[in-house]
């Protein structure tokens, strides 16, 4: 039995615990992509007001001394039971940069979904599922249903992540000429998704983009690149991040250029696709935000 070997499950919402049981939004209360307060030292008022005065002037013990401190990172806790050694490497320390962010199941898709709003039902097939649409793409409201499904790409548990991404893309490539209006609607969600910084997420959002910005280059003129321009100040910022999270394994075999979940290499494709079908003012937008991008257009 020591032999077998396990994969892991993967992590379910407390709310849920399985996809026939309907998430209590009202007990979420956290934000999708907020910050974490960590434990911190109270600042000492008397160093931001003339009139507020600390309580007790602090001795020489009171200030931070060189080495110590967290210098803006996570510090992983280390193994309680493990005999300590000067010998031992150092404590491994993640940058907050890096962690992922707080993604609560609340997103409108879910809502939508468990209330059977939705005209689509999930069709198991043979090799791969596929979505079945009950309503023609073309005569659906873009307006109301393509913000939805965006809001649910941030989604990790099934069906609701397979759901949100597979209905966007079926969206985007049945009715391309309905998009573009749509777009101002577009970038909170997306924005909200990239803020988790799972990796998972940004992956699913890299590909979306692609595909958003090249689902109208036949008909359409390729006008959504365009209209994405003046909102790289929402999307860009992350992509800045993990612009340099590459993965090294050595003589290995890596198998994420194949899946495309390498993060740093499609955040480089999606940049590339954005300045192609942005028009003249996407690079300097783009380099304004992502200062070590460069131009792939010869002019």
């Amino acid at each position: 039995m020591s032999d077998l070997r396990l994969n892991p499950r993967k992590k379910v919402s407390a709310e849920t615990g399985s996809a026939f049981d309907s998430t209590n939004m009202n007990s979420i209360k956290e934000r999708a992509g907020g910050h974490h307060h960590g434990p911190g030292v109270e600042s000492d008022v008397g160093a931001f007001s003339f009139s507020k005065k600390p309580a007790k002037s602090a001795g020489p013990s009171g200030f931070m001394r060189k080495g110590t401190g967290s210098g803006g990172t996570v510090v992983i806790k280390a193994d309680v039971d493990a005999p300590s050694s000067p010998s031992r490497s150092p404590t491994k320390r993640s940058h907050t940069a890096f962690a992922p962010r707080p993604n609560p199941p609340n997103t409108e898709l879910r809502r939508f979904y468990e209330r059977g709003d939705l005209p689509i039902q999930i069709d198991h097939g043979g090799v791969a599922n596929r979505l079945a649409w009950k309503v023609e793409i073309q005569k659906l409201d873009f307006h109301h249903y393509l913000p939805i499904f965006f809001d649910g790409l941030r989604e990790q548990e099934q069906p609701y992540a397979f759901v949100a991404e597979q209905a966007v893309l079926d969206m985007l490539e049945a009715g391309a000429h309905k998009v573009l209006p749509v777009i101002p609607q577009l970038i909170i969600p997306i924005k909200t998704a990239l803020n988790t910084r799972e990796k998972e997420v940004i992956v699913k959002i890299l590909k979306v983009l692609q595909a958003l910005v090249n689902c109208d280059t036949n008909n359409g003129g390729g006008l959504i690149g365009q209209a994405l321009v003046p909102y790289y100040r929402q999307i860009l910022p992350v992509f800045n991040i993990f612009i340099n999270n590459n993965e090294n394994c050595g003589d290995g075999i890596c198998y994420g250029q194949r899946k495309r979940t390498n993060l740093g290499e499609l955040i480089s494709e999606t940049l590339e696709q954005l300045e192609i079908h942005g028009g003249e003012d996407a690079f300097i937008n783009i380099k304004y935000l992502v200062p070590t991008y460069q131009s792939v257009i010869i002019y």
